[in-house]
């Protein structure tokens, strides 16, 4: 039996809960694990998942459940796949399904997919007879060192990405790196854009290491991506334990968020994925970060350069107007009193939140950033 490669913990004062991350564990070690993770009154689980998903690894799943000398009453729901059936719909179908199982408060969601499923899963947790646990597997790169980690549930409006949600901490994360072998390419590269991220706003030294260890990344390298993993993880833990709802420095996370669900919306979540729309956003902070004198043109390049190894995208669609733009921005959940936030990079592992922005400011980025295409 494989070990867990590591464990980390997300440390929330008096509460706290582990991050396991290792090789094969859907395949050889889930039922102890499972045992370990959910609470002991729990017997009625949910399992929601998605078609391509659970092809590969819900009957795992299942059967751990059907191992288990504890009598477990278990049922699944499958949410189709995309980022559009992250919705007040689904959620509703996925309520249904509790109120004719009539699970009670003792029940546990389990989240078996990427980010779509586990921030659907964690919103039907935090808000099903006010709060029940929550389980997370991610099987996406992307899910796996952001939307799994943290407690952020939500799912989209029409108007904007994550306007409905609520702050739901899972009982505990389980990352199994073996299942990113049947990740598609581009997901792989959505997830490696969000891990490009930490190295931006908080380690240096990770984004050196990225830099030199890209291809290893793209090529699923195993332990360059546990090392990836592990270090996004980290990272993600300790800023969630100083900030558990945002109040402050976890907007950090966000960087190239503002911009990048500017282009979500915009393309009706259906063309570019989060993490590809995420990528630009983050080229278009550098841009602006350094139009304002934060950062040189060298480090900018260089967050670029980086970006376009992983094979992500650079530049926006180019049929969005300054219109557009401005109008899906002022929708972003970081806007505060009226004001629009920008978390921009300001040095090697570093970034910060800013209110100042000028539309002239904008206007230019994104007339800059629209010409490059």
């Amino acid at each position: 039996m494989t070990a867990p490669l590591s464990t980390l913990h997300v440390e929330l004062g008096t509460r706290r809960y582990p991050i396991l991350i290792g090789d094969g564990i859907l395949s050889e070690q889930l039922l102890p694990l499972l045992h370990e993770s959910l609470p002991q009154h729990g017997r009625n689980i949910l399992v929601l998942s998605n078609p391509t998903v659970a092809g590969h690894y819900l009957n795992a799943v299942l059967h751990a459940f059907q191992n288990h000398d504890k009598a477990y009453n278990v049922h699944h729901m499958l949410i189709p796949d995309g980022e559009s059936y992250k919705s007040l719909a689904t959620y509703s179908d996925v309520m249904d399904v509790l109120v004719k199982q009539r699970f009670d408060r003792d029940c546990v969601i389990i989240a078996l997919g990427g980010g779509v499923v586990g921030d659907l899963a964690g919103f039907v947790a935090a808000t099903w007879q006010r709060g029940v646990q929550c389980l997370q597997i991610p099987t996406t790169l992307l899910a796996q060192v952001d939307s799994s980690v943290g407690g952020k549930t939500a799912v989209n409006h029409p108007g904007g990405k994550n306007l409905i949600g609520a702050f739901h901490q899972p009982a505990a994360v389980l990352i199994d790196t073996q299942v990113l072998t049947t990740l598609p390419d581009r997901e792989l590269g959505a997830g490696i854009a969000e891990i490009i991220k930490y190295g931006i706003m908080a380690d240096a030294e990770f984004f050196r290491w990225l830099q030199q260890n890209m291809q290893p990344l793209l090529d699923k390298d195993p332990q360059a991506l546990a090392h990836a993993i592990h270090t996004s993880c980290a990272i993600k833990a300790r800023v969630v334990a100083a900030d558990e709802t945002e109040q402050g420095q976890r907007a950090l996370l966000n960087l190239g968020h503002t911009f990048g669900h500017a282009i979500e919306a915009a393309t009706q979540y259906s063309s570019w994925l989060h993490g590809e729309a995420v990528a630009t956003g983050m080229v278009m902070a550098a841009r602006l970060s350094c139009l304002r004198g934060f950062i040189g043109t060298t480090y900018r390049d260089a967050i670029i350069d980086l970006i376009q190894s992983a094979h992500l995208p650079t530049v926006p669609p180019i049929a969005m107007s300054i219109d557009t733009w401005l109008e899906l921005m002022s929708r972003d959940k970081k806007v505060k009193d009226g004001t629009m936030r920008f978390i921009l990079p300001t040095g090697p592992g570093a970034a910060e939140i800013f209110s100042n922005v000028t539309q002239a400011e904008l206007t230019r980025v994104i007339n800059e950033s629209i010409a490059q295409a």
